[in-house]
């Protein structure tokens, strides 16, 4: 029988970034924007906060774009401050690139396995669904829900007991499927 887990985000992530005014590297977002116009040109800002001493970063969005090659569903969204708007845009690689950030996603996703009915069972076999772009280890992930040490699960992999098609030393941010052996 196949388990479904789910990576799912809890909040938005951290964004990692140097602050102009302390040196810092973190900045939390809270989903505000700021629309700014001038004639037929349009700016839109998501706004950060430094985790250290909350100065206040813009994260371009739009810049000096024509106000008719705007989406009208971008602009809605926009002004009204959409939480779901900032997380898409955060992981817009565009975006990241545009504004030279990274995400820090350290306590901002959660493992959802359905339950442990499944830790007693010889033989496991599970798909593991991202529903973010979430980079995670899934040596981390089977740990977490299996309820095993890291090391063990790296020695269940060397013993040929954890099987998969992909790579799980590294980071994933897409879905996978593993078996495992008890």
């Amino acid at each position: 029988m196949l388990n479904s887990w789910v990576v799912m985000p809890t909040c938005l992530p951290l964004v990692r970034r140097r602050c102009h005014a302390c040196a810092s590297e973190r900045f939390l977002t809270s989903g505000k924007f700021r629309v700014n116009a001038n004639h037929k040109l349009i700016d839109v800002w998501l706004l950060a906060l430094c985790a250290a001493c909350g100065e206040t970063a813009k994260l371009t969005v739009l810049e000096r774009t024509n106000v008719r090659s705007v989406r009208s569903g971008l602009l809605d969204r926009a002004h009204d401050n959409d939480p779901l708007l900032a997380a898409e845009l955060l992981q817009d690689p565009v975006v990241r690139r545009r504004n030279r950030i990274a995400l820090d996603w350290d306590g901002a996703w959660r493992l959802d396995t359905g339950g442990s009915g499944h830790l007693d069972r010889e033989v496991l076999d599970v798909s593991v669904r991202f529903a973010a772009p979430i980079p995670v280890r899934p040596v981390r992930l089977i740990a977490e829900g299996c309820a095993l040490s890291r090391a063990e699960v790296g020695r269940l992999i060397t013993e040929g007991n954890l099987v998969s098609a992909v790579r799980l030393n590294g980071r994933r941010t897409g879905d996978f499927t593993f078996t495992l052996k008890r």
